[in-house]
């Protein structure tokens, strides 16, 4: 429902505890940072573009990853399927051993959905997907084929910085492909970094505690968290706003 008051632009009512469900959540998440069909058309349209991409993009993540022992140190313990040697620190992985591949194998089917993905509605089975995908990071199973496997804790510090990161070399490569003109370059751009803010999200809310509902997750950072998701679309909204303003700047819109 909306409000409007002395002619001004009519104000969308939120009820918090309505962002508990996914779908009225995911509604929100894409009004708020102006995620249309026509930016999932962009995402999906770069689909043979990323396909090559993808192992250049794989091995700058691993290589960021495997630069630090507090990120490393998460890809020590077995992974599933590994039934070979397990490292006993973080040193002794590199990028082909088979416990960071098996990561990379994960990341490669993440980044492939992200651009295959057709439905943008709510109710899609992609925004469940990437929910679990935030979910199977905190410790818990996420996905029914996890049940059993030992458990992802990533502390919500490195996702926030990890996706950034991906953001990045995605742009990268994407504004370096030739045979397609800036403008519309800067349109794929845009779409990604609401996609990747909204996935950010979907992350977040898993960990921490949401003050307006007081609803706590496994994870739960802590229960003075206020906002998290809110402050997440502000930025990525700014930075969505930053990519417009420097396209105007050059003429492209």
């Amino acid at each position: 429902m909306a409000s409007e008051k002395n002619g001004s632009a009519a104000m969308q009512e939120i009820h918090p505890a309505s962002l508990s469900h996914l779908a009225t959540r995911i509604s929100y998440l894409k009004s708020f940072q102006d995620f249309t069909e026509e930016d999932g058309a962009l995402i999906a349209s770069t689909a043979p573009l990323v396909g090559p991409l993808v192992p250049t993009i794989l091995d700058a993540v691993y290589t960021k990853l495997l630069s630090y022992d507090i990120t490393a140190k998460a890809f020590v313990p077995r992974q599933p399927g590994h039934t070979g040697t397990v490292p006993t620190k973080p040193q002794e992985l590199d990028l082909q051993h088979p416990q960071i591949l098996h990561r990379k194998d994960f990341l490669k089917h993440y980044l492939v959905k992200l651009v295959s993905n057709r439905d943008w509605s709510d109710e899609s089975r992609f925004w469940e997907y990437l929910d679990k995908v935030g979910v199977m990071h905190t410790g818990q199973p996420g996905f029914d084929r996890r049940k059993g496997r030992p458990e992802l804790r990533v502390e919500y510090v490195h996702v926030g910085m990890l996706l950034g990161f991906v953001e990045d070399k995605v742009a990268a490569a994407l504004l370096a492909v030739e045979g397609i003109d800036l403008e519309q370059k800067i349109k794929i751009v845009r779409a990604f970094n609401k996609l990747l803010w909204i996935q950010n999200d979907l992350f977040s809310r898993h960990y921490a505690v949401d003050r307006d509902t007081q609803y706590a997750p496994a994870a739960a950072i802590t229960a003075t968290t206020p906002g998290i998701y809110l402050k997440s679309l502000t930025m990525g909204l700014l930075g969505t706003m930053f990519v417009l303003s420097a396209a105007k700047t050059l003429g492209l819109s």
